[in-house]
């Protein structure tokens, strides 16, 4: 796919992601939530409309993303959010639709996962987020994205309902390991790539668990609010951050440090 991918794309000229700083980690979590809520939404009335809307939405923003030579925070956290609704309806819709188990389901995703970070690691010899500088790594690194919101997904609903914790526990004790990887990566010295995707991969239960626990009714361990709503809110957040993101250009990474 990337082979094919490079006959339309040109190689970038710098570093396609952003670098990590606090603010990426709170757009990263709302758009998990944001995802949710919307793919949710989507799928209330009809899935085979919503579907539609999924992949539509899920093609304009890779277009759009890998047309660019460079990281803009506009086109970048676009295909983001849109993966994030994408994921959504591929886990539910395997579990809804096909009747997979949601165990079934964690563990299907945490395969597709680690086979993605195999090839990765055996192609290109490392898993930095400052490595994103060729057309084929910036494909690794998407497919990576989205298993991981496949798999959260998966995971959040594994929890919620397969486990009955609700989805406010469920969010809960997501907030409590997303700490782990900091904190050894800090006074166990885990090492810092590991620490990353460990922390990345729990975003999206974390924020998947808080949107279902908002937007759900109660007979759901919901607060009711609805999903239409739910996703509204946090899709006017996520414009708000993004934007102050896209002028200030304090995330654009260093050269220097990109191999």
């Amino acid at each position: 796919m990337a082979r094919h991918a490079a006959r339309f794309f040109d190689e970038p000229k710098a570093a396609k992601v952003p670098e990590i700083t606090p603010l990426f980690w709170a757009i990263k979590i709302l758009t998990t939530a944001g995802g949710e809520a919307t793919s949710d939404y989507l799928s209330l009335h009809n899935k085979v409309t919503g579907g539609a809307i999924e992949i539509t939405v899920f093609a304009l923003a890779m277009t759009l993303q890998f047309r660019v030579r460079r990281y803009y925070a506009v086109y970048y956290w676009f295909l983001a959010y849109s993966i994030a609704i994408a994921g959504t309806g591929v886990a539910d819709t395997m579990h809804l639709t096909i009747g997979l188990p949601y165990s079934v389901t964690t563990v299907f995703w945490a395969v597709v996962l680690g086979a993605i970070f195999w090839y990765w690691q055996r192609t290109e010899g490392t898993l930095s987020i400052h490595s994103i500088v060729t057309r084929r790594r910036e494909f690794d690194y998407w497919a990576t994205v989205f298993a991981t919101f496949a798999l959260g997904t998966a995971l959040g609903d594994f929890t919620a309902r397969a486990l009955y914790l609700g989805y406010l526990a469920s969010g809960i004790a997501f907030a409590a390991f997303i700490t782990l990887p900091g904190l050894f990566w800090k006074f166990a010295r885990l090492n810092e790539i590991a620490a990353f995707w460990m922390a990345y991969v729990l975003t999206r239960p974390l924020g998947a668990s808080f949107a279902d626990y908002f937007s759900k009714p109660h007979a759901l361990s919901g607060a009711n609010y609805g999903d239409g709503p739910t996703a509204v809110v946090l899709t006017i957040i996520i414009i708000g951050l993004v934007s102050y993101t896209a002028v200030a250009r304090y995330d654009i990474q260093d050269p220097t440090r990109q191999r």
